[in-house]
């Protein structure tokens, strides 16, 4: 029986691991299986990390608005409410942004979203 070379796939295979262990350090970068170990767990890391990184922006924007919402004596829970009631249909992420970059334009929602609840 001839002898079965495993050919391009698992070399390709091998390479891309090879790669993504690029910057790690020791035996985690030269010994097989560890760099294979490593970089898996990298990897689930790296997945856990892209949804966690939406909950933090989330929560980020969440405190700039409220901190915003302070300055024109409301909460942020109370401002919550009162821009639904109210109808006016921008997100969180807009918001904070305006909060932070244009304050005028956010106590222009204010204003509009104390008129709607009043």
């Amino acid at each position: 029986m001839p002898r079965a070379k495993r050919g391009f796939k698992a070399r390709r295979r091998r390479n891309r691991i090879l790669k993504a262990a690029s910057g790690f350090r020791s035996g985690r970068r030269k010994i097989w299986r560890r760099t294979v170990e490593a970089v898996h767990h990298a990897w689930k890391h790296a997945y856990v990390g892209r949804k966690l990184k939406k909950r933090q922006m989330r929560r980020l924007w969440i405190v700039r608005i409220g901190a915003a919402a302070r300055g024109h004596g409301m909460s942020y829970s109370r401002f919550i409410h009162a821009v639904t009631k109210s109808g006016i249909e921008i997100d969180r992420k807009v918001m904070a942004e305006l909060a932070v970059v244009d304050p005028d334009a956010f106590s222009q929602i204010v204003a509009s979203a104390k008129q709607g609840l009043g």
